[in-house]
């Protein structure tokens, strides 16, 4: 995968819990998880913005792109 959520070191810079997350951005804890976890595909927009407002951060907080050794 190239490009990688660091959700769970925003979520302990804010000590805030995954469950906690979930019920402020109105989206199931097993689906933060999937995010924290890099186990998802895709991210809506409307859910990184409501992220970003309930974290105080930037998108680039949360995101980052690694080149994947296969493609060197």
């Amino acid at each position: 995968m190239s490009i990688l959520v660091d959700l769970d070191v925003m979520l302990a810079k804010r000590k805030m819990s995954v469950n906690e997350l979930s019920a402020k951005i109105g989206i199931t804890p097993a689906n933060v998880s999937i995010l924290k976890n890099n186990k998802a595909k895709a991210i809506r927009f409307s859910t990184l913005n409501k992220i970003c407002e309930v974290l105080d951060c930037q998108p680039a907080d949360l995101l980052r792109y690694e080149k994947d050794s296969l493609q060197e």
